[in-house]
């Protein structure tokens, strides 16, 4: 099944945190600043990215003065003057959720004229300066994606589908991967008549709000869409949110990416297909061991490929992530720790998950 291919993936994580623990080198200088991009595209950023990261750093005896962690709140400006603010304030490696590429290379190209170092966390800055990128393997993660809505629809039997697709930010290169691997897989079926391609939509900032807007239009002027292949989370919950007032849920399939608390409760709930989980821990983990080996003035050996970010290629540590459904949940994001039962499983729900053995 899917989720064995983690394994080697966390092993090599594992073997990142443990490189950088050895004794020997340049004493540790300068401060660690995290910027996360905001609290709107998903909830994993402060809700899962920020604690990990917190305690990666703390496992490495660091205290809290030694490194930072803010949110730009969706603000670029915002997330450009706290990328000053860290650098004045002493740090010499800075880990960076870009909120646009422009923006983002403005930042390590400033960091860069002043040695510091930067790693593109999750999302990689085209034409940036990163020194480092950590993230997954977003193709792979947009054709589980595909595969996933594929069988849920063959599971409900629909003949030829109409198929929507709301995909991520626009100026989120991440979306352009995401949209990439889905599309590889539904293109083919669109060319050779099994589906119908449906509207076809791209959501600014990933803003949910605005993505339930977008698919009101959509399901107003296409009435007999049959599935759904959202983005991510957030984007499917305001799907499935537009299908209850129709009182459609459950009858369209719909995608989803983040294994959010949410997304996996309406996984649940039947009312969405599946999410990918990307273990997020693991990711976190990988960037801070990196960011810890970069501050002590080491160059790390870990990297496992390379990544052309349109003007160089990336030093990229890549991890697999994993389609979740219904039926593995309790061996993925579960058995990982990623989620608990209490957290997925609230009273309104206790009857599917018994009857889906997860306790």
């Amino acid at each position: 099944m899917r989720f064995a291919k983690l394994v080697p993936t966390l092993l090599l994580v594992g073997f990142v945190v443990m490189a950088c623990g050895g004794g020997g080198g340049t004493p540790a200088k300068g401060k660690i600043a995290v910027l996360l991009p905001d609290s709107q595209s998903s909830s994993r950023w402060e809700n899962d990215d920020r604690k990990f990261f917190e305690a990666a750093f703390k496992a490495a005896g660091l205290g809290t003065s030694d490194y930072s962690i803010v949110n730009a709140g969706g603000s670029a400006s915002t997330q450009q003057t706290q990328a000053d603010a860290a650098i004045t304030n002493g740090a010499t490696v800075i880990l960076l959720v870009n909120l646009d590429s422009g923006s983002g290379a403005t930042i390590e190209a400033n960091a860069a004229s002043k040695g510091v170092k930067t790693i593109d966390y999750d999302r990689l800055t085209l034409n940036g300066k990163a020194d480092y990128y950590v993230s997954f393997d977003n193709v792979s993660v947009g054709k589980l994606q595909g595969a996933g809505l594929v069988k849920c629809l063959t599971t409900m039997n629909a003949t030829k589908p109409t198929v929507a697709e709301l995909n991520g930010s626009p100026t989120d290169n991440n979306a352009t991967l995401f949209k990439q691997g889905y599309d590889s897989v539904l293109q083919p079926l669109y060319d050779n008549g099994t589906y119908v391609k449906g509207p076809d939509q791209s959501v600014p900032a990933w803003d949910n709000q605005q993505a339930l807007t977008i698919f009101e239009q959509m399901i107003t002027s296409h009435p007999k869409i049959d599935g759904v292949l959202a983005a991510n989370d957030g984007l499917g919950n305001a799907v499935i949110s537009a299908l209850k007032t129709r009182h459609l849920n459950g009858k369209i399939p719909v995608t989803g990416q983040d294994a959010t608390a949410q997304g996996v409760q309406n996984v649940i709930a039947g009312d969405q297909c599946m999410t990918v989980y990307k273990a997020i821990k693991a990711e976190a983990n990988a960037a801070a061991a990196l960011a810890l080996e970069l501050r002590d003035g080491k160059t790390p050996t870990e990297t496992v490929s390379k990544l052309n970010n349109g003007t160089k290629d990336v030093n990229s540590v890549l991890l697999v992530p994993v389609s979740v459904t219904k039926d593995n949940i309790m061996q993925t994001v579960i058995a990982d720790g990623f989620r608990t039962v209490a957290e997925i499983c609230p009273a309104s729900l206790a009857t599917q998950c018994a009857a889906l053995g997860i306790k």
